[in-house]
């Protein structure tokens, strides 16, 4: 695959396919499903939004299939699909996908952090000249985006995944492999019902 912006780096977003009973799994068993994929729409325009200008090689990674003539492909996105049983899985194929690509510096985002910008994302890629990993906290004690300068499997895998333990799992394993390390700011997500207040606009 051809590399089409950045040499060095590559920002990877993980989205649903916005169909029912794909999206927002969490969100979608608190409200009505209908309600569950309007929230996914304007998700996807904010992170297109954001990502679609930025320096680096993007790529969009789909949850059940891929979509070649969506806005994703039309704004020059690398397209692929998800690959795993899991979320470790899934996480770790793609990093491990970037980095035998050759990419130096690399960073997975999703599509349920309205508060994460274009700067930010940057800040990813500065922080990672002089750092192996770099984690996004979110509110719920997550992460909105991890990112890498190589590949380290085990930062990404037996992860409770989608519970408050997921970010201090992760760190534990931070000093056992000598890893050096900086956090971004910490955001917020839309994965549950109460997440919705600070977004009304979005229902």
């Amino acid at each position: 695959m051809n590399k089409t912006i950045n040499p060095d780096t590559l920002t990877m977003i993980f989205v649903r396919n916005p169909v029912p009973g794909k999206i927002k799994n969490r969100l979608a068993k608190m409200i009505e499903i209908e309600k569950a994929l309007n929230i996914c729409n304007p998700l996807l325009n904010r992170t297109h939004k954001v990502s679609k200008g930025l320096n680096s090689d993007r790529a969009i990674f789909y949850s059940d299939f891929i979509n070649r003539m969506d806005r994703w492909k039309n704004a020059g996105f690398l397209q692929f699909l998800q690959k795993g049983n899991n979320s470790d899985e899934k996480t770790n194929d793609a990093f491990l996908k970037a980095f035998i690509m050759r990419y130096d510096n690399v960073a997975i985002i999703g599509s349920d952090c309205l508060d994460l910008t274009e700067s930010i994302i940057a800040e990813t890629f500065r922080i990672l000249n002089d750092n192996e990993v770099v984690l996004g906290p979110a509110k719920d004690d997550g992460y909105y985006l991890p990112g890498m300068k190589m590949f380290y499997p085990s930062l990404c895998k037996n992860k409770r995944w989608s519970t408050k333990s997921i970010l201090l799992d992760t760190l534990s394993d931070l000093p056992d492999s000598n890893v050096s390390f900086k956090l971004l700011p910490t955001l917020s997500g839309i994965d549950e019902e109460k997440d919705l207040l600070a977004y009304k606009t979005l229902v």
